[in-house]
């Protein structure tokens, strides 16, 4: 508290809080690196020198939408009835196994996909 106020008395600038996250990205640069080549907001950030935190303010700020970080099932693209037909043909391991991926996510598709 003592330096403070000896910081203050010398004219000398005081900081207080968190140092600041970097200068703020500008949107021709946010538009080019996250929308056009499609880089995460850490790359962005990084490349830019600045925080995470402040490329998601200015992406907010500049309306830009941000990228959903959930990825979707390459088994929505098949059909019901064609993963059934795969899986009456080779065995439900083997099916998986074409498909490239695992035996328990393609019961766990089927399971809950059924009354849909």
């Amino acid at each position: 508290m003592a330096r403070i106020k000896y910081q203050e008395a010398a004219g000398l600038e005081v900081r207080r809080g968190r140092p600041p996250a970097g200068p703020k990205p500008a949107k021709a640069d946010l538009v080019r690196l996250y929308v056009k080549e499609e880089r995460s907001v850490r790359d962005v950030a990084a490349t830019l020198g600045c925080s995470k935190d402040v490329v998601h303010r200015a992406m907010k700020q500049y309306a830009i939408e941000v990228r959903t970080s959930a990825r979707r099932s390459i088994l929505l693209k098949y059909r019901l009835t064609d993963l059934k037909a795969g899986v009456r043909g080779k065995g439900i391991r083997g099916y998986a196994r074409e498909l490239g991926i695992d035996e328990g996510t393609l019961r766990h598709h089927l399971k809950t996909r059924k009354g849909k």
